[in-house]
Order: structure tokens, then C-alpha cells, then sequence
């Protein structure tokens, strides 16, 4: 009895601590206290977060979430939700941090603090093999796409006059164009080509393409987030320079290096 007494104090302990590094504006201390960095993620979303034959959760997000926990001296605890919940869980405090391919918007900057990108991407406008009257994003006005709401990419599609059907999944998306019930989508070139090396007779075609966009891990915008927000950066830069980020991003795109920033 008296051992499970001591472990009970001693958790009780732990609890306490990490609340009182958190009341004191310190997160980071918190984080360690506790021994675990909260990020959320999909895991549904390959190849960035997802789940493999033997349903671990994996992808690009997981290993550098589980680097960034490491250089932290904390372990990974993966949340997975959608992605309406991120954001606003991140938000609420019930999230530390999300890894799950946030693209850098100035709209989402005014709300929360972003690391440095850890790599970059191009946005895909994505439609039927048969489309013949979509080439462009200028072509999407007057058109309807399949998107997650509140993404970039529904941002975008409706940007160029689109009107946005919200779904949840890629699987989703791309079943509603097969199906002809929506003329497109955009999203993550990586993705596209995940899927189409999955399922290459699809009858899909990329009809265009964005500039390389920034990704980064999104924190809350409040003062006792700062140090977690300067470690992160920290860490990041530690994983590009040693060539972990390299390395990450060649395993889960195809051996593409996206970790660097596109040249001017």
C-alpha cells in the first residue's frame, strides 16, 4: 500500500509541477515536466500522416514530430483528430503543436505563431482525365471542388471563384471527382502523387500548379508559448543542418528534397 502511495505523490507531483510551470508562462518547461510533446495530427493523410499495413501511425509529419520531441527530451504523443479539430485544438491549449502539413498563411499568422518551415510545396489543381475545360486555377470560377473546409486549399479554390463542397479525406476528395460530382480540387502535389502511384489507373490528371508554399508546425499565440515556439525553431534548424529534414522528406516524396527554400 505504502508503495502505491509513493507512486500516487509522486504523479501527483509531476502534475503539479507542469501546472505550475504553465502558470508561471513557461510551456516549454511544462512540456518537459510532463515528459510528452501533444501534437495533433489526421493520420489519414498520406504521405505526410497515415497509418501503414501493420496500422502504425507514420508519414513525414510523424518522424519530424518525434525528432522535434527528441531534441525537446520528451517523447511524441500523437493525437489524431480532423482537421477541423487542429487548429482549434491547438487553439484551446489541448494541443501543444500540430505536424500535419499546415501550409503559412498571413490570415492563420494573426492567430498563431508558426516555426520555420520545415519543407515546401506546390498546391495542385487536380481533375477528371476527360475534363477538357479546366487548365488552370483561373478556370475554377464557377466551378465546384471537393476540399476540406478551412484548408488552404478551399481558401484558394474559392480565391478563384470556386464553389467549395467540405469533405473529410483525400479519399473522399478525389471519389467525388471520379464521380464527376465536383470539377476539381486542389491540394498537396505530394499527395496527388502518392495517390496516383497507389492508384495508377485512376483517371486523373494535374492540370497546373502553384509556386512552392512554406510548412510549418503551428503553435498558440500567447506568451508562455514563446519558448516552445524558440525551441522548435531550435530543433528544426538542428534537423536541417544535420540532414535529418533531407532525409525525411526524400523517404516520404519520392526522393525529393523539399526541405529547402525554392530559389528566388
Amino acid at each position: 500500500m505504502s508503495k502505491l502511495i509513493r507512486i500516487l505523490s509522486l504523479a501527483v507531483a509531476i502534475v503539479l509541477a507542469a501546472s505550475c510551470a504553465l502558470a508561471e508562462g513557461d510551456l516549454l518547461s511544462a512540456i518537459r515536466e510532463r515528459g510528452t510533446l501533444i501534437i495533433a495530427t489526421e493520420g489519414d493523410w498520406a504521405p505526410w500522416t497515415y497509418h501503414n499495413e501493420a496500422n502504425e501511425l507514420v508519414g513525414l509529419d510523424i518522424e519530424i514530430g518525434r525528432a522535434v520531441a527528441a531534441y525537446l527530451g520528451v517523447e511524441a504523443q500523437f493525437e489524431e483528430t480532423s482537421w477541423d479539430s487542429i487548429l482549434a485544438g491547438v487553439d484551446s491549449g489541448r494541443f501543444d503543436l500540430a505536424c500535419n502539413g499546415v501550409g503559412y498563411t498571413e490570415e492563420r499568422a494573426k492567430k498563431y505563431d508558426f516555426s520555420t518551415p520545415y519543407v515546401y510545396t506546390h498546391k495542385v489543381l487536380v481533375v477528371r482525365s476527360d475534363n477538357d475545360t479546366i487548365h488552370s486555377f483561373e478556370d475554377l470560377k464557377g466551378k465546384k471542388t471537393a476540399n476540406t473546409a478551412s484548408s488552404t486549399y478551399a481558401a484558394i479554390a474559392e480565391a478563384y471563384g470556386a464553389t467549395v463542397t467540405g469533405v473529410d479525406t483525400l479519399a473522399d476528395t478525389l471519389q467525388l471527382v471520379l464521380q464527376g460530382r465536383v470539377d476539381a480540387t486542389v491540394n498537396s502535389e505530394v499527395t496527388i502523387n502518392d495517390y496516383l502511384k497507389e492508384h495508377p489507373e485512376a483517371p486523373l490528371k494535374v492540370v497546373a500548379e502553384s509556386e512552392g508554399d512554406p510548412v510549418a508546425i503551428p503553435i498558440r499565440k500567447v506568451p508562455e508559448a514563446e519558448s516552445l515556439l524558440a525551441a522548435v525553431n531550435e530543433a528544426l534548424e538542428a534537423l536541417r543542418a544535420d540532414g535529418t529534414l533531407k532525409a525525411i522528406s526524400e523517404k516520404y516524396f519520392g526522393g525529393l528534397d523539399l526541405s529547402a527554400a525554392p530559389q528566388e
